[in-house]
């Protein structure tokens, strides 16, 4: 059977399943090794070496001058990636982007941020996957070695404490941390400033 390009995507955004064995899947492979490749290239360079920024900009396919990603980093589909305004990404983040992820205008992270919008089919693990889009919303800040599970939205303001396992969607202006995350307190959206 024939797939047109773009099919693999087509069935992550709708949460898949995908299979490795199918045909179309060469195309997500594909990508997975540009991305390496690219990642690759832009770690090896010295941090006070202002070019690794144009393997990431190839990575991602759009200008990083209102976006800021410090290296070691790691992400295996750049053409699942979107970046609002005046992003930062401190050192050592791994995005595991097939099913998408999103960061809105403002987002921050600590370093050691881990992303996943893909898993394992529970019984067929070694050959079909699922999907679910993560979404970072507007000014929202990702601590130290948080992790963010398939599927999840961080609300605008949104604070997740470090170490913590997001597995729900967090509200927004919410406080969160633990394993799995629970909301800490809310915040006061008047004493937000831009």
């Amino acid at each position: 059977m024939d797939y047109e390009a773009g099919y693999v995507y087509k069935l992550m955004d709708q949460g898949g399943p995908t299979d490795n064995r199918e045909p179309y899947f060469k195309e997500a492979v594909d990508e997975m090794m540009r991305a390496r490749v690219l990642c690759a290239r832009a770690n090896a360079k010295m941090p006070d070496d202002p070019t690794y920024v144009n393997d990431l900009e190839e990575l991602f396919g759009r200008k990083l001058d209102d976006v800021r990603i410090l290296t070691p980093f790691i992400c295996d589909f750049g053409n699942r990636v979107k970046f609002g305004k005046g992003v930062f990404l401190n050192h050592s983040a791994i995005l595991s982007a097939s099913g998408g992820i999103e960061f809105e205008d403002g987002v921050m992270s600590a370093p050691g941020l881990r992303i996943a919008s893909i898993n394992h089919d529970m019984n067929e693990r070694h050959t079909k996957y699922t999907y679910g889009k993560v979404l970072v919303k507007k000014n929202a800040w990702l601590g130290m070695n948080v992790t963010i599970c398939p599927g999840v939205t961080i609300g605008e303001y949104a604070v997740v404490a470090a170490g913590a396992v997001v597995t729900k969607d967090v509200p927004a202006y919410a406080v969160v941390g633990g394993v799995p995350a629970k909301v800490i307190r809310m915040q006061d959206p008047s004493e937000q400033r831009e």
